[in-house]
């Protein structure tokens, strides 16, 4: 079960709440989310007991983003451990909550290991517990450190492709602390630019229909003091028209063995724009959301997602974790029918490069991905 109280304050200060936090209260260990989907508006924890909690929470996208997506994952398993429920049935609840990001299912794989590998060396219940809770610390150590390694790399290659400074980045959904145990992905190279004096500008775009770009973005990017502006999706062609992008920056949910990326939707049509434009498209992602046992992007599983989040308008202060659908506002006549994937999928051949904690790659082939990710043991393999 979950349960949620708000934090107010009247400096109006940024927060400093973590997205994701371990706790153990007197009454039990707990996980505890910052509650992204009451962002901007308010600063939300939701407290979840039990692995069934944070299912519901990763499904409403409270939580959210792949490489925290792949935390939470972890720590959901030692969750279920810690106080005594059935492991297996959590991790796979846990596995199956999102399809298409590879992190959710690599974090659980990783946990629920060290869960089964203690007790295989014949230790307890409470001793298999603890591995598991270990692993999920550790995975949470790691995506803080690949954070700041993909922040360096990216504006080494921003500065090589763009050298001067004074970069204008488009960027999609949101990839910043929001969604990571350090600063985020593709949002970590252009904080890295703005701390540096080298960010001109930051283009959020909005990312319908949820509004991740406008509602989470543009907030990590006011809390940051960097200079930004909030466009709709549909204006960022004029955007490039009018010379005024000089590199897109997007994360990633799952990139294929070929170098195929899933990222949210909208995505695609802004490597289609960035290629007739001559504009380098670049994707920032930790090696856990490279799936090598996946072949390309034809085989990813594109979640769809429910129907009323495009005919109907949730506000933001509006829980939405136990709102029925039809709580928002309706937007379009009633019995609208909506296609509404949760991502698209760019081919490798639109992406100028990934930017990982191992390196960049460059041109972006199989072969050369899969040497990068032969650099470290955190790549997922199926």
């Amino acid at each position: 079960m979950a349960d949620q109280y708000a934090h107010s304050g009247d400096d109006k200060r940024p927060t400093e709440i973590p997205a994701i936090r371990w706790e153990e209260p007197p009454e039990g260990p707990v996980l505890v989310l910052l509650d992204q989907t009451r962002l901007p508006a308010e600063e939300v924890e939701l407290v979840c007991t039990d692995a069934s909690a944070l299912v519901e929470a990763i499904r409403s996208l409270s939580v959210r983003g792949a490489p925290l997506l792949g935390i939470a994952g972890a720590y959901g398993v030692a969750l279920a451990a810690v106080r005594g429920f059935d492991v297996d049935e959590a991790a796979d609840a846990l596995a199956s909550a999102r399809p298409t990001a590879v992190n959710l299912a690599v974090g659980v794989r990783r946990a629920r290991a060290a869960y089964e590998a203690a007790l295989a060396e014949g230790g307890d219940l409470r001793q298999a517990a603890a591995a598991a809770l270990a692993a999920a610390r550790q995975l949470h150590r790691e995506d803080a450190q690949a954070s700041e390694r993909m922040a360096e790399h990216g504006l080494a290659l921003l500065d090589e492709l763009l050298p001067g400074g004074g970069h204008r980045v488009l960027t999609h959904c949101n990839t910043g602390s929001l969604v990571s145990g350090g600063e985020g992905t593709a949002f970590a190279v252009a904080l890295a630019a703005h701390r540096r004096g080298r960010l001109r500008r930051l283009w959020v775009d909005e990312t319908r229909p949820l509004l991740q770009g406008a509602r989470l973005t543009a907030y990590e990017a006011a809390r940051s003091g960097m200079a930004y502006t909030l466009l709709t999706d549909n204006a960022a062609g004029s955007l490039f028209a009018a010379g005024e992008v000089d590199a897109v920056l997007i994360g990633a949910d799952r990139i294929t063995a070929d170098g195929s990326v899933a990222n949210k939707v909208g995505s695609y049509p802004l490597a289609v724009l960035a290629r007739y434009h001559h504009v380098p498209f670049i994707v920032v992602a930790p090696v856990t959301t490279v799936d090598l046992g996946t072949a390309d992007g034809a085989s990813i599983e594109v979640e769809q997602r429910a129907g009323h989040e495009v005919t109907e308008v949730v506000a933001p202060q509006v829980p939405v974790v136990g709102v029925e659908a039809g709580g928002g506002i309706p937007i379009a006549p009633l019995g609208t029918q909506a296609y509404n994937p949760a991502f698209d999928v760019t081919p490798p051949e639109l992406v100028t490069a990934i930017v990982t904690e191992e390196g960049v790659v460059s041109p972006v082939t199989a072969e050369a991905l899969a040497e990068v990710c032969a650099r470290s043991p955190r790549a997922a393999t199926g």
